[in-house]
Order: structure tokens, then sequence, then C-alpha cells
């Protein structure tokens, strides 16, 4: 292992890094806090505000308008623990960079969050006081846990009419199953909010208010009628640590004195190992608890040394694996995460160095395309400002202008390393338009751009439809791909006309079947012959193709298997009822025939389709359509006429709770049937409804549907 972790070159050593998430539900105020991390941190001097379109990380033009985040945005800050009579901080008066991103809390934009936390090494998760967990909190909740990401949890709105910190931790113990406590608790709620209490110190922070920006704040003893809360909350903190921490808990055992020092350094192992989560409260728009909650950053976040090793796997040999730690004096190893298309420098490239330095003028190495490329200008990001730099060292997060042929997933590295590092996952689109250039001019305009566009986006998806020859475009929902036209008109100057949009159907099959194709053509000369056999049965959901090669006695050449493994996928790209893709086939390859002269890999190819399209149709084909996962919130006054709606959608009720006058409705729905919904949801509850939706499972359409589906496209 490799010595000397942090190269002298560097502003600050490794262990003084925090790479940093902000990732919640829609509205919870995330883009809120970071603004008010850069203000703290010194990186601003003026506080910009979301709704006034001025927030630093929104910074595109469809953000500012629309007041939410779209784009997950990086920013470098520096933040220092100042060191206070009475508190004891872990690093206090070391100076640490804090890498944040500031990422979106529309499903839609889901794969932005996905991307984001597999490069991060923590996150906060805010949570509105008044809402507590939402559907989106608990899906960046799985993603966060899906790449271990260690994490901290910020009550947002406490000054909000209907704050409640109790009731926020009791969502977040129950619905997200998370060993939680309590580290600061704010003081008083609603117009009330006036400080924090902190727990592992027992001291007060009360915030002035004489100061407008919440600058200036005061560390004292805990008044009195708030003592025993605090003691409560500090032996719950300390039995909670001491259950997932061994030092803590023998300790706690025999009954010996806890200081501070040993509280925190006990949260800080049990967080790092994703066995505790530390919780704060507080008003980031009221500049209340924003710098004790950087504190506890700093205090309980790993640095990258700190974090689970990356795992690296060989691209010439799948069984050969390792772990490495992040080190200056490595071989560099770096992620890339995230393409973006800038209209002043180009294409930039988002990294996350997980080892060594990569430097200006450097060759660098693509294992999956095995290319070389120079590193022609490296970009420190701030949001939508670039600051060029010489280097970049392990743990930084930046940007490389100019590289060709890279995708989002790859791994950049030096040329004799064929290493790859666990690229991140995407889901698959639910939703598909077609699209077409107003003028027969912006033809070749519009594929570019949707070439690019679909490059820096994995849930964007560009198709030509075989049959009508439109271009179908498909994402993850109404809004995302709204965004992706607008995007088309301001950034490339291409106008468009939208089609109405289309559901992602799939087709599969219920039972087993016996499917026989063959093809022969012999008139003279060089003629085709191939014939495939072969049994299907419905696989698990999700298990997709999976295919069996029962051949014996040599049947089928093995020179020809290739060309009917192909035929077979090309086959499940088009389905027998109304053409959309099939999933879930389970195919074994059972028996078939050979002509000495005449056989050849196309003609194999189309047996293998025929034998498929001849299975299909006798394995009683069944269209699947996707179903959300919907929960409304609305005032009870309205909850009758919001149910019946969503009953006329075909919607299953499956949870309904009453949250002060709020009645929450959590339901499965069809896709089909939720378009336009937020103007009905908004017209039957006189715009005081709100709601929200993520992709769950697909279930089968009904019949009388399936027969105008198939009658729309064309069909019999």
């Amino acid at each position: 292992m490799a010595t000397n972790v942090s190269n002298p070159n560097r502003k600050a050593p490794l262990e003084r890094y925090r790479n940093i998430g902000i990732s919640a539900h829609i509205d919870a105020g995330k883009t809120t806090l970071s603004e008010r991390i850069l203000f703290y941190t010194g990186m601003i001097h003026r506080i910009g505000e979301v709704h006034d379109g001025a927030a630093t990380t929104d910074w595109m033009e469809q953000e500012q308008e629309r007041g939410i985040t779209i784009t997950s945005a990086a920013v470098t800050t520096n933040w220092k623990q100042v060191p206070t009579e009475g508190v004891y901080k872990i690093f206090e008066g070391q100076n640490f960079q804090v890498n944040v991103i500031d990422t979106p809390g529309h499903v839609d934009f889901t794969a932005e969050v996905e991307r984001s936390l597999r490069v991060l090494d923590g996150a906060i998760v805010v949570f509105c006081g008044v809402a507590g967990v939402q559907p989106q909190t608990e899906t960046v909740w799985r993603q966060a846990t899906k790449y271990s990401v260690p994490r901290m949890c910020f009550v947002n709105k406490m000054d909000r009419t209907g704050a409640n910190f109790d009731n926020v931790m009791n969502d977040i113990l129950t619905k997200l199953g998370a060993n939680a406590a309590p580290v600061l608790i704010p003081i008083g709620a609603e117009d009330a909010l006036c400080g924090q209490i902190d727990v592992v110190n027992q001291k007060a922070i009360m915030y002035s208010d004489s100061d407008r920006l919440g600058s200036t704040y005061e560390i004292v003893d805990i008044p009195a009628e708030l003592k025993e809360k605090a003691a409560n909350a500090y032996h719950d903190l300390v039995s909670r640590v001491a259950d997932v921490d061994d030092e803590l808990g023998e300790l706690f055992l025999m009954e010996e004195p806890i200081s501070p020092e040993i509280l925190k350094k006990a949260i800080r192992r049990a967080t790092i190992a994703n066995k505790f989560i530390p919780v704060a409260g507080g008003s980031a728009f009221k500049n209340k608890g924003v710098q004790a909650l950087l504190d506890a950053v700093i205090d309980y976040l790993p640095s990258p040394v700190e974090t689970v090793p990356a795992h690296v796997v060989s691209t010439l040999d799948e069984t050969v694996s390792e772990d490495i730690v992040a080190s200056d004096d490595a071989k560099p190893m770096a992620l890339v995460f995230k393409l973006w298309a800038d209209k002043f420098v180009g294409k930039l490239v988002f990294i996350r160095v997980y080892a060594g330095i990569i430097k200006k003028g450097d060759t660098i190495y693509n294992p999956r395309t095995r290319k070389t490329e120079r590193v022609g200008r490296l970009i420190q990001i701030q949001a939508n400002v670039h600051t060029d730099v010489d280097a970049v060292y392990s743990g930084d997060i930046a940007a490389i202008v100019g590289l060709r042929n890279i995708t989002t997933g790859d791994t950049i590295t030096a040329d004799d390393n064929d290493f790859t590092l666990e690229p991140p996952t995407f889901p698959e689109p639910v939703i598909a338009m077609a699209v077409e250039p107003k003028t027969k001019a912006d033809q070749e305009k519009m594929s570019n751009a949707l070439g690019r566009l679909s490059e820096e986006d994995p849930t964007f998806q560009v198709k030509t439809d075989e049959e009508t020859g439109q271009t179908i475009i498909s994402g993850m929902g109404e809004l995302h791909l709204e965004i992706i036209i607008d995007r088309l008109m301001r950034e490339f100057k291409v106008e468009a006309n939208v089609g109405k949009p289309q559901i992602a159907y799939r087709e599969t099959i219920t039972q087993p079947a016996h499917g026989d194709g063959k093809l022969v053509k012999q008139s003279g000369g060089r003629g085709q012959y191939g014939h495939v056999v072969i049994d299907v049965q419905p696989n698990e959901r999700g298990k997709g193709l999976t295919i069996e090669n029962k051949i014996v006695g040599g049947a089928i050449p093995k020179e020809y298997m290739n060309a009917v493994y192909s035929g077979l996928n090309e086959a499940m790209t088009t389905g027998v009822i109304a053409g959309y893709p099939v999933v879930d086939v389970n195919v074994q390859v059972v028996d078939g025939s050979y002509h000495e002269v005449d056989s050849n890999e196309n003609a194999f190819k189309m047996a293998a389709i025929f034998a498929m399209k001849d299975a299909f149709k006798k394995a009683k084909p069944i269209m699947l359509e996707p179903i959300m996962s919907v929960e409304v919130s609305t005032p009870t006054d309205y909850q009758g006429d919001v149910m019946g709606d969503l009953n006329r959608r075909r919607g299953q009720i499956s949870n309904m709770e009453t949250k002060a006058n709020d009645c929450i409705l959590k339901a499965n729905v069809a896709l089909a049937e939720m378009f336009g919904y937020s103007t009905a949801v908004r017209t039957l509850s006189s715009g005081r409804a709100s709601y929200s939706m993520e992709p769950s499972h697909f279930e089968q359409v009904p019949q009388n549907l399936v027969d105008e589906i198939v009658k729309e496209r064309g069909g019999k």
C-alpha cells in the first residue's frame, strides 16, 4: 500500500476533505441549505434565494424560472471549526475543504441523485419539519444505502407553521428504520425558533435575531425548562451509540464517566460504519443552525481515507478484483460520473478522483475503449463558474474539458491499468414522445442536439421508430421531457414539434410454449438454410431474457450459435401483440438442423427470430404497463373528491393517514392515467393539494385497453 497519502502540493491533506451531497424530497430546502453553507463559509457574500431565482447552485435558466433543482451542481468551499469555550469539537482550528453537491429532489431527475451519491463520501438528507419523511426521501435513502454512504439528517423548516421535530424524528426511526438520535435539537418551533440544544456538550446555542443573517450566536447554559429534555436526549444518544460501538458500549456497561470527547469519537466511528445517523434541526431559510450543522459534518462524516475503499474489477478477467485506498501516491483512478455540454468551453467531463494525481498534459487511458487521450484542461467547478487548475488529487471532484469517446460510468486511469470502478446504475425510462423538427433545416441540428443530451443524461434515450420513421425520445416523466425540449430550443436553437406523451408498455408471456423457425431459400446457386427449435417459458419479473443451450449431437454447429443468440435477442425488441419490447422470457434452444452448403449466420439469425415469434404467439402473451406509486397530500375537506378521482383513474388506494389537517393518500395508479394529473388535483382541491409519484412496477393491462392500444398502433 502507498505510504504517502497526501501530496505536499495539495491545498488541504486528504484527511481534511469532506465530499458531501445534500439530497431530499422536492421542496425540503436543499438548495437553500447549500446557499447558506456557501455564505457562512465565505464563498459568497450575498445570500441568493431560490424563490428569486438567485441561488448559486440553481444556475440553469430552467431552474431559476421553476424554482427547482434539475442538475446537481458541485461547489468547493472551506470550513474551520471555531474553538469555543465549554464545547468540544474533534477538529477545532483545522481548515477543511468541503466539496458540496446540491442534488435535485424531483423524481424525474433521480439519475442526478444516483450518480452524485455514487461518488460522494457522505450525505446530508434534508427533511421538512412539517412533512417529515416523504416518498422521494425514501428513494434517496435507498440510493444512499445501496452505495453505503454514511449520512446525517437535517430537519429543516423548523420555522414553518406546524413544524414538529419529534414527529419527524419518529418518522426517521419508523419509516426509514434508521438507528438515529438527535445531536442538535431545535429550541422552540414556528415563530419561536431561537436556537439549538447541543446534546453532546449539554449546552444551548442561541442565535441573535438582531443580526439579519444569523452569523452571530452565543453558547450558553441550557435554560432550566429544557434541562430535563436535554438530559433525556443525552441518555438516548449514548445508549443508541453504545449499542453499535464496542468501545462506548464497554464504558456504558461499566458505568464509567463518558466525556464529550469519548462520545463524539464514538458517534463518528458509528456514523462512518453506517450503524448510526446523527440528526440536527434548524431552519436554513431563517439562518438558524447551519454553522452547528457544518461543525457536525466535519465531526461525524468521513474523509476519503475513511470511507469503504473503492472496489475495482479487471477488464481482462472479471474474477480479478481489488480494493483501492485513497492516496496521492497510487496510480490515478477516477470515475466519470457526469457529462455536461457547456456553451462556453464545450464538453465537460465531471470526475471524482479516487486515487493518484491527474495533471494537465497527462495521458490518460480508458479501459472500456482501450484508448488513450491527453488531458487538455482541468477545471475546478463552482456551480457554473470555472477555475483552471494544474492538477487534481485523490478525493477531488473536478472536470476535464474535451475528452472524446467517453460516457457516464467510465473509468480513467494510467495506460497500463486495466481495472474499472463500479459505475452508477440508472433506472429505465417510463415515458416517451415523438419529436420532429419544424423545418427540414433543423433536422441535422436536432439529431446532433438529442445525441449530446442523451450522452449527458443516462435516463434520456433517443431512438427511431422503424415503422413510422419518427424520432422517439423517452425519459423519467413529463417534467423531464419538458426540460429536454426547453433545452433543445434554448441551448441548441432547434424548434421542434412534440407529440403526445406515450407510455413505455412491455409485453411478456404467461405460459410455456414450443417454437419452430425455418428459413429456406434454395433456388439454384448458394441458398439460405437455417432451422431452430426452442422452448420458452415465463421468467421471474425483472430477470429479462435468459438463454440455455440444450443442443446435443451438433444439430446446430457451434459457429452458428452466436447468430442464434443474436436472433433471440433481436426478437425480444418487438412483441406480437402491439410490437412493444418483450421482457422476462427464458429460452431453451433444444434442436435444429443445418445444410452443409446453404447454412450461414444470417439464415440462423432469421430462423431464431421466426422461432421466437412462433413461440410468443402460443405462449399466451400479455401487455404490461408501468404502475406509479402516487402520494397525494390534501386538506381533509377535499379527501373524498381526490379519492374518487384516483378511483376513476384505475387507482388502488393502499394507505391513508391523517397529519394535522391534511390527509395523505398512497395509491398505485397506471402511468397512462396520470397525464395532466397536476392540473386535475389542483382544480379538485382549490390549489391546496400536492402530489408526488415515482415508478413502482409493471402490471398487466386490462383487455379492453389492449384492444384500443393495438388499434392505435395500426394493428388488428
